[in-house]
């Protein structure tokens, strides 16, 4: 069993062009502040992070990493969820996903692709440079547009979109082994890696390569009804990444999983912030612990009701609180003795010596 790391924060909604969150200090400072004992940083946020030289440079990540320790708290890991996404594209949503790309590869599927890969392989040193052992992404997506098969699936499609992603991230994947990374997709709908099921044939597509891990979210899973707490059960040893964050699924005669193209304050799924929804954190934490997951609690904001601020201040102490000091002795110890084989042997009535 491990005690979990936190709290943390992760800084990506809170990004803006006023104090405190114009700089990486400001930010550091007001999450210290908040109680926070960590950052995650969204590393396609170029005023917080230079992504091309902390790849590079050990002397600049360490600088990097002073100025963040200097503010009262510690860079937990990376993320390149933007730069993930673009790594698989289908062309329905090339516009779209266009505005997560530089000015100069928009347009440009293929040069778009390179640049997105490029990125992950930056983000896999810079992590090393910088000391951590995890990193956060998406998978991107090919056959999101065929998640419900009407009209139907042709026999062989799924098998070779996840052929194709697997064939475009075995070379990230293998940076990020090279650089002793565990590479972290966050299982979240309109990716090609939404459940567990994708995530095995992922696996599978990859030769079940050893840095392909997951970054747990319960609230995705409340959207999608899936049983968030048995999912630890099984992937537990996969998960080297937490997000807490909530949601909240209330159907009703008019809309259900799909939203009925309805705004988020609307729609019968949708995400709250810690506490006001209806994840089961003493659970989540307590399996965490359990299994000796090792990395941080981090916190993510995305409510449709309440605002940043007030779920930034409430979010420290709910994982604080919610943080387990694992027991290092058993409750009945006192009860116990020292081993005696022949006494033992006694008692399970095996009464001549071995």
């Amino acid at each position: 069993m491990k005690t979990i790391k936190g709290p943390a924060i992760f800084l990506a909604q809170f990004v803006g062009d006023k104090a405190p969150f114009d700089t990486l200090e400001n930010m550091c400072k007001w999450a210290a502040g908040l109680g926070y004992t960590g950052v995650q940083i969204p590393t396609w946020e170029t005023h917080l992070i230079d992504l091309k030289k902390a790849a590079s440079s050990k002397k600049y990540c360490d600088g990097l990493k002073g100025r963040v320790e200097e503010c009262g708290v510690q860079i937990t890991e990376l993320s390149t969820h933007l730069q993930g996404q673009l790594v698989a594209v289908h062309p329905a949503y090339d516009i779209g996903f266009d505005v997560f790309a530089p000015a100069n590869v928009r347009n440009n599927p293929k040069a778009r692709t390179r640049w997105a890969v490029q990125q992950l392989k930056w983000a896999a040193k810079a992590s090393r440079n910088l000391g951590l052992k995890a990193h956060a992404t998406f998978s991107g997506a090919l056959m999101w547009h065929t998640v419900y098969p009407w009209p139907q699936r042709p026999q062989g499609l799924v098998e070779t979109g996840f052929k194709e992603l697997a064939k475009r991230w075995l070379p990230i994947l293998n940076e990020f082994d090279k650089n002793g990374i565990d590479l972290c997709y966050e299982i979240h709908p309109g990716e090609d890696l939404h459940d567990g099921i994708t995530f095995e044939r992922f696996l599978e597509a990859t030769g079940n390569h050893p840095r392909a891990n997951m970054l747990y979210d319960p609230s995705h899973y409340v959207l999608q009804q899936l049983d968030y707490l048995a999912n630890i059960d099984i992937y537990h040893e996969k998960i080297k990444m937490f997000h807490v964050k909530d949601a909240e699924f209330n159907p009703t005669g008019r809309s259900g999983v799909y939203g009925g193209y309805q705004g988020w304050a609307d729609r019968p799924g949708r995400f709250r912030s810690t506490g006001d929804g209806q994840v089961d954190f003493k659970s989540i934490f307590s399996k965490l612990s359990q299994y000796g997951y090792e990395g941080w609690a981090v916190l993510e904001w995305e409510c449709c009701i309440k605002s940043a601020e007030q779920g930034a201040r409430e979010g420290a102490p709910f994982i604080k609180e919610h943080i387990i000091e694992v027991t290092e002795r058993a409750f009945d110890d006192f009860a116990g003795g020292k081993t005696d084989e022949k006494l033992n042997r006694k008692m399970l009535g095996l009464y001549t010596e071995p």
